[in-house]
């Protein structure tokens, strides 16, 4: 679900809109956030902006966020400068978790927000070794790569894999 707030918008749910981006905008208080500004495709469709990390995007602690009057402001950590963004819409993707600034300053640009989580690492295995111990432990062994993961499962999680192993046949 996407709430989106635009300035100068006659739609009667625009006051409403901003109000939950403000609330929204002001949970982040001392949460990691991903801040990423991006150049707008001249289409203004933003499924086709590249997301992955580039060089400039930012993780930080945010401090202080809240929106007065239509102006997103907040601190970064240790600096003492409180930064300020006034848009010309907001879109607050509700499910995702992110919110869209498009700055009143920059018309070709979009900053998109949202609370930080680390990547997970990825192992990849191509036809690793077996072996399954008692109470629910399961080894890989990669021999090409030397890697061995090592799984402990509960009886209840042994189960579910069973089932799961089952329904692929």
């Amino acid at each position: 679900m996407t709430i989106v707030w635009q300035d100068g918008s006659n739609n009667p749910d625009n006051a409403t809109h901003l109000d939950t981006i403000r609330q929204w905008w002001a949970s982040l208080q001392d949460q990691e956030i991903h801040w990423q500004q991006r150049l707008l495709p001249t289409d203004g469709d933003l499924s086709g902006l590249d997301w992955q990390p580039q060089r400039f995007d930012e993780t930080f602690g945010i401090n202080n966020p809240e929106i007065r009057g239509i102006t997103v402001y907040f601190f970064k950590p240790k600096d003492p400068q409180e930064r300020n963004i006034t848009p010309h819409k907001l879109e607050l993707d509700a499910e995702q978790k992110r919110l869209y600034i498009f700055p009143q300053s920059q018309q070709q640009v979009v900053i998109r927000v949202e609370c930080y989580q680390p990547p997970y690492q990825i192992i990849e295995l191509n036809d690793p070794d077996l072996a399954v111990g008692k109470n629910g432990m399961i080894l890989l062994r990669d021999h090409q790569q030397l890697i061995e993961v090592k799984i402990n499962l509960s009886s209840d999680r042994l189960k579910l894999l069973k089932s799961k192993l089952n329904s692929i046949q």
